[in-house]
């Protein structure tokens, strides 16, 4: 008999493995099931959630509306750090994981719930990422994991158990892969990528066209940053969510945005991933442009060093952490002037910066010019590189000895 749990807060798409959850944990744990989905810019029709969790046994259905939460408190402060994983991953799924989990928690807390639930297989890095915010926010919660749990193997075993139970399932074939979607990106993992050989099919993608399709003509945008985030495109403010979406449709249109890659999962194996992240991508090089002329180069340099760390932390699922915080305030410490505009051309799957200008910016004319100058001594090099040389020297003469 396991340990008596009355409510059990279950993180629910609405998709066939979440309702097969949503009625399995009934079952398993005679409870009440709360089904929490969150908008986070999956481009689903979410109206049918209600209903759907209600005839499936939800006691309670929570839909709530957290794109612009997401981009503002995950996705831009990612981007002020510029994080990437293993050079080319801009952490898509890995930042929209903590903040359903971290909702979920709060949920519970409202409705006296004693369990949570979601519904990330024992492979893959979502069970982490979903369970150390559970633990790091709530120490004592409950959390129950089906696919650690139960004997349903396979897509047909979940098929079986709904039809019993008549929940609805699918009348269009699975994909031959998995998708996970939000404002930020989409990826496509497992099944006919699982041959790292074979190129993704041209139908997989969603969010951007072919770049060899892409508009002839170049796109010449405008972007906007205020303390390291972009908060207008072409002189227009947008909220966070609506300036992602904007970006998205900007870059998508010319073939920006795709990745494939091999990553090291974080529990141990390694993973090919197609990812599309398009205006992520136009918006982290025009970042860096910014960034190019108001930073300071020690500065710059010590901050590029933490990057493959923070971006391991936020891949890893330990965003609520105190390393985290530490990390975070340093990366927002270094944004306070990268402000100005950033002029970009989108164009055939690339994006180029061609200017970028701000009233903190670093940069002189007057100092970096090959003309002739009243404001740098070229003899002053002289000294400098012959300090610099002086260990280098000193090291070669006792070599002689």
């Amino acid at each position: 008999m396991k340990n008596k749990i009355d409510k059990v807060v279950l993180a629910y798409s609405g998709g066939l493995d979440t309702s097969v959850i949503l009625k399995w944990l009934m079952e398993t744990y005679d409870c009440q099931v709360i089904a929490f989905s969150a908008d986070i810019g999956q481009e689903e029709e979410l109206e049918h959630i209600p209903q759907k969790a209600k005839e499936t046994g939800a006691a309670t259905v929570y839909v709530e509306d957290l794109k612009e939460t997401f981009v503002k408190d995950y996705v831009f402060p990612a981007f002020r750090a510029n994080a990437l994983y293993e050079g080319q991953y801009l952490l898509g799924t890995s930042l929209a994981r903590p903040l359903i989990a971290k909702r979920q928690v709060e949920i519970a807390r409202a409705e006296g719930a004693d369990a949570v639930s979601h519904g990330a297989t024992g492979k893959g890095n979502d069970q982490v990422r979903f369970e150390l915010t559970y633990l790091a926010l709530e120490p004592g919660i409950r959390i129950i994991a089906p696919w650690r749990e139960w004997s349903l193997r396979s897509r047909s075993d979940l098929m079986a158990f709904a039809r019993a139970r008549g929940i609805p399932v699918p009348t269009t074939p699975a994909k031959p892969y998995s998708t996970d979607r939000n404002l930020l990106h989409i990826s496509y993992e497992g099944g006919i990528l699982e041959d790292p050989w074979s190129a993704p099919p041209e139908d997989l993608y969603t969010l951007s066209v072919p770049p060899e399709k892409a508009p002839d003509v170049p796109e010449i945008v405008e972007i906007a940053f205020e303390r390291g985030d972009p908060v207008a495109v072409n002189g227009e403010r947008l909220s966070p969510a609506s300036l992602l979406s904007h970006v998205n449709r900007l870059a998508g249109r010319h073939g920006i945005g795709r990745v494939d890659v091999v990553e090291n999962r974080f529990v141990g194996m390694k993973s090919r991933g197609v990812y599309e992240t398009p205006g992520g991508t136009v918006l982290r090089a025009a970042h860096i442009a910014m960034e190019s002329i108001t930073l300071d180069r020690e500065v710059v340099h010590l901050r590029d060093s933490l990057i493959p760390r923070y971006s391991e932390l936020v891949y890893y699922g330990f965003w609520f952490s105190p390393e985290m915080a530490m990390l975070q305030k340093t990366m927002d410490e270094a944004q306070k002037d990268v402000s100005g505009v950033v002029r970009m051309k989108l164009y055939k799957g690339n994006c180029y910066v061609l200017g970028r200008r701000s009233e903190a910016s670093l940069y002189r004319e007057d100092f970096a010019t090959f003309e002739d100058d009243t404001v740098y001594s070229q003899k002053d090099a002289e000294g400098f590189i012959r300090l610099n040389a002086l260990r280098l020297r000193i090291r070669k003469m006792l070599g002689k000895k």
